[in-house]
């Protein structure tokens, strides 16, 4: 339980961390995190992602979301 616990604060530190990286309002960026699969990626890839430094985070986040819109 404590992974999930782990897991899911991660996530939303992430989309509180994009919401001031993007000026858009924190209901925006969670809507499109799920929406775009952004939380999925994160969670997946917790392990890895969680000791990366915030300003990482925001750039591969920006990139992911990038690649999401390209491909459609």
């Amino acid at each position: 339980m404590k992974e999930i616990d782990n897991i899911s604060y991660f996530v939303s530190f992430c989309i509180e961390q994009y919401k001031i990286h993007t000026g858009e309002p924190g209901q925006a960026v969670a809507e499109r995190f799920f929406a775009e699969g952004v939380a999925d990626y994160l969670a997946n890839n917790y392990e890895v992602l969680h000791t990366q430094s915030r300003q990482w985070l925001m750039e591969e986040i920006d990139e992911l979301i990038k690649q999401k819109h390209n491909t459609k």
